[in-house]
């Protein structure tokens, strides 16, 4: 199922994002820029970038082919408005994304989060959508804070 909010990113769209970026504590905003470059460059098959669209964006996706593989993506950004939080927006973009790689007949999805006790909702969210917590690296980010990495199969 198709859902009609959801579209590809727009440079008009960049400071909205850039909000979202900052207000979830996902990276420096002002990385925006560089991160969006291929996409507007023009490599939309391997940069892909949705938002979440309702009158304003309320939340935004980007996913990569993962190097030196055969149909395996990787997500490296989902944040939606906290204040939309538990609406299922973040739902629907991680399904829009499925349905579209599974569609093209990729194979997996991996989803890389933090290990701190600040990230166990976003954990729990990953878990709540049937992703399997795949990986552990300690001290992967800095001293104490693991990365964790969810696979999903897209068969």
């Amino acid at each position: 199922m198709i859902n009609s909010n959801i579209r590809p990113l727009w440079r008009d769209d960049l400071l909205r994002v850039g909000h979202l970026v900052d207000v979830n504590d996902m990276f420096p905003s002002a990385m925006l820029t560089e991160m969006t470059a291929p996409f507007f460059g023009g490599q939309v098959e391997e940069h892909r970038w949705l938002v979440f669209y309702n009158g304003q964006v309320d939340g935004v996706a980007y996913y990569v082919p993962e190097q030196l593989t055969e149909g395996t993506w990787n997500l490296l950004l989902i944040a939606v408005d906290p204040k939309l939080h538990g609406r299922g927006i973040g739902t629907d973009l991680m399904r829009f994304v499925e349905t579209e790689l599974c569609s093209q007949g990729h194979r997996v999805l991996l989803v890389e989060t933090s290990g701190k006790p600040e990230f166990e909702r976003t954990r729990g969210f990953y878990d709540m959508l049937g992703y399997d917590r795949e990986a552990r690296i300690r001290d992967y980010y800095a001293d104490g804070d693991d990365k964790i990495i969810f696979r999903k199969s897209l068969a």
